[in-house]
C-alpha cells in the first residue's frame, strides 16, 4: 500500500438529485439533495472509526467550535425526529452538544448523530455502519447557529461498489443556496476532505504525534481559558510593547490557565476541593497554590506575572531590565516585578539563599532563553515544589546548544523508547535541532532528580512544548542526595570552564 494518501478529487453532486442512488427517506416526506462525493480509498469497515473523529472532535474542522459534550448514547432508543431510510437500519444514536469558541457571540447547539447500517436479511449478522446523519435540535422553525450548515439533516454515506465512494447529502432549509459558491457546498467540501483524510489515516494506522491534555484535562482548560480571556482581553488594546499584542496576550492567558489548573492538581489537599462553584464566581481564588508562591524567571514584559497576580496568586517576575509595560500595570503587579540578574552559580557557595527562591516555590521558565537549562537545576537546588519550562532558543548552561551533545537516558529503556515517552510532536523523526534540544532538556530534568512530564500547550505559538516537573524521581534520601550531587557537579563544571557570565541588571538596578 502506498504511503501517500490518494489524491482528494471531489465531485459536485447537485445535478444528481434524481439519481436512484440518492438517499430515500422511508416516509418520502423529506427530499435529500446530494451535495458532494469522492472516491472512498478505504474499505467500508473503516467508515465508523473515520467518522468518529467528526463525532467526537468537530473542533478539528471548525475554528468556531470549542468542543463537543456527549449528552447520551444509545443503541435502543432512537429519537422520533431522527430520519428513517429505505434499506438502512439505525445502529446507534449519540446525543451531543456543540460548544462554541465564542459563547458571547454564538449559541451552543445540540444534535442527534445517528449511525446506520444497510439492512441485512441474516438476523444473526450485525449491519456494518455506513451512514451517519447529523440532526440539529432546534425549536420550531428556528435555524442552527452560523457555524452549522442551514440544513435539517446532514448525511455522510459510504456507497459500496466496485469503486466505492463517500458522499455528503443534506435536507436543506428553505431558501438555502445550492451552488458551488454557496456556504453549504464549501462546508461540505471541507467535511468531505476531512473524512477522506481520516479514512486513509485509519487504514495506514496513522499515529498522531502531537498529543494535548496529558497533564491538565481539556474541558477544564477550555472552560477556564474562556473566562480568563474575557477578563484580560482588554490588554490587547492597552499594549505598550512593539510586539504583537494578539499573540502575547492570548498566549500568556493560555499559560496562566494551564498553571492555575496544574497547581490545583499538584497541591490538592483532599477529595472535597473540586466543588461545583461556577467559574464566574472565581473559585480559583481558593484553589490550592504553591506554598512559597511562584517565580517567573526572565519574565520579559511581565504579562504572565500580571495575570497570575491579578487572579490572586502570590509570586514575582524577575528580569535583567524593566520593560515599558511594567509601569502601566496596577500597583500590585509593579511590586511583583523585579529587576535583577539571577546567578545560578552562586548556589555553589555554602548556605547561599536567594530571597525569592525559597523551598516550596514554583519556577516558571516561559521562553526564558539562557535561563532555560537552569530551571530544573535551580528547582533542585532551592528545593522547589515544581516547575514549568517552555523552551524557545536553544541554550546550554554557558553556550548555544549543539545537537552533537550526548543525551543520557534512563536505564532499562533505549533512547528511542525514552524519546517516545516525551511526545515531542512534529513528524516523529526528531531530526530538527529543536527536537534534539527538547530531548536533552528532558534528560537533564531526570539528571536533576525530576520525573519527566511533557505537554503540548494550547497556545498560539510554534514553541508550545512544555516540560513539567511536579514530582521527584528519587525514592530514598540516598537518591535525593545523588540528584543534588549531580546538580552540584554541573555547577562545578560550569565554574571550571569559566565561560558563564551573569548578565548585569540594566537601568537603576544596575547602578548599585
Amino acid at each position: 500500500m502506498s504511503a501517500n494518501r490518494p489524491a482528494f478529487r471531489p465531485e459536485p453532486l447537485f445535478d444528481s438529485a434524481t439519481d436512484s442512488s440518492a438517499l430515500q427517506s422511508a416516509d418520502s416526506t423529506q427530499t435529500w439533495v446530494p451535495v458532494i462525493g469522492c472516491s472512498a480509498d478505504f474499505p467500508i469497515e473503516i467508515f465508523e472509526p473515520a467518522v468518529s473523529q467528526l463525532l467526537y472532535h468537530p473542533e478539528y474542522n471548525s475554528t468556531l467550535i470549542l468542543r463537543t459534550e456527549i449528552v447520551s448514547e444509545s443503541e435502543n432508543q432512537i429519537p422520533a425526529t431522527v430520519p428513517s431510510f429505505q434499506g438502512y437500519q439505525p445502529i446507534r444514536c449519540i446525543h451531543r452538544k456543540l460548544l462554541p469558541r465564542r459563547p458571547g457571540r454564538d449559541e451552543g447547539l445540540e444534535q442527534y448523530c445517528t449511525l446506520y447500517g444497510q439492512s441485512v436479511s441474516d438476523t444473526d449478522a450485525d449491519p456494518v455502519p455506513s451512514l451517519l446523519v447529523l440532526t440539529p435540535i432546534v425549536d420550531g422553525a428556528g435555524s442552527p447557529p452560523y457555524y452549522h450548515p442551514r440544513v435539517s439533516h446532514l448525511a455522510f454515506r459510504y456507497v459500496p461498489a466496485e469503486a466505492p465512494s463517500i458522499r455528503i447529502e443534506a435536507v436543506p432549509l428553505p431558501d438555502t443556496p445550492l451552488d458551488l459558491n454557496s456556504r453549504l457546498y464549501r462546508t461540505c467540501l471541507a467535511l468531505l476532505e476531512t473524512l477522506h483524510r481520516y479514512g486513509w489515516g485509519t487504514v495506514t494506522q496513522y499515529k498522531k504525534r502531537v498529543i494535548h491534555d496529558r497533564v491538565v484535562p481539556r474541558d477544564a482548560y477550555q472552560d477556564l481559558y474562556l473566562v480568563l480571556r474575557e477578563r484580560h482581553k482588554h490588554l490587547v488594546n492597552e499594549w505598550h510593547e512593539v510586539t504583537d499584542p494578539l499573540k502575547h496576550v492570548f498566549e500568556d492567558i493560555g499559560i496562566a490557565t494551564f498553571l492555575i489548573l496544574l497547581w490545583k492538581r499538584m497541591y490538592k489537599l483532599g477529595p472535597d476541593e473540586e466543588g461545583n462553584t461556577p467559574l464566574d464566581e472565581e473559585p480559583w481564588r481558593s484553589w490550592p497554590r504553591p506554598p512559597a508562591g511562584f517565580v517567573d524567571l526572565g519574565c520579559g514584559n511581565g504579562l504572565l506575572t500580571h495575570i497570575l497576580v491579578s487572579e490572586g496568586y502570590e509570586g514575582c517576575g524577575v528580569d535583567v531590565r524593566a520593560r515599558t509595560s511594567w509601569s502601566h500595570y496596577p500597583e500590585a503587579t509593579q511590586k511583583s516585578l523585579r529587576v535583577e540578574a539571577l546567578d545560578p552559580t552562586a548556589f555553589i557557595q555554602p548556605d547561599y539563599h536567594h530571597p525569592s527562591l525559597l523551598p516550596g516555590v514554583f519556577l516558571i521558565g516561559n521562553h526564558a532563553d539562557e535561563l532555560t537549562p537552569w530551571v530544573p537545576v535551580i528547582a533542585t537546588l532551592c528545593r522547589a515544589s515544581g516547575y514549568l519550562s517552555i523552551p524557545c532558543c536553544a541554550w546550554t548552561f554557558d553556550s548555544r546548544y549543539e545537537r552533537s551533545r550526548n543525551v543520557p537516558y534512563p536505564t532499562g529503556m533505549s533512547l528511542d523508547e525514552f524519546i517516545e515517552t516525551l511526545h515531542l510532536g512534529g513528524d516523529g523523526s526528531n531530526a530538527s535541532s529543536y527536537s534534539h534540544y527538547r530531548i536533552w532538556l528532558a534528560s537533564l530534568s531526570l539528571h536533576c532528580g525530576w520525573k519527566v512530564e511533557s505537554e503540548t500547550l494550547r497556545i498560539p505559538s510554534t514553541r508550545n512544548w512544555a516540560l513539567i516537573g511536579r514530582e521527584h524521581s528519587w525514592n530514598s534520601s540516598a537518591e535525593e542526595e545523588g540528584a543534588r550531587q549531580n546538580v552540584l557537579n554541573i555547577l562545578a563544571e560550569v565554574d571550571r570552564r569559566g565561560m558563564f557570565k551573569t548578565r548585569r541588571p540594566e537601568g537603576k538596578a544596575g547602578d548599585h
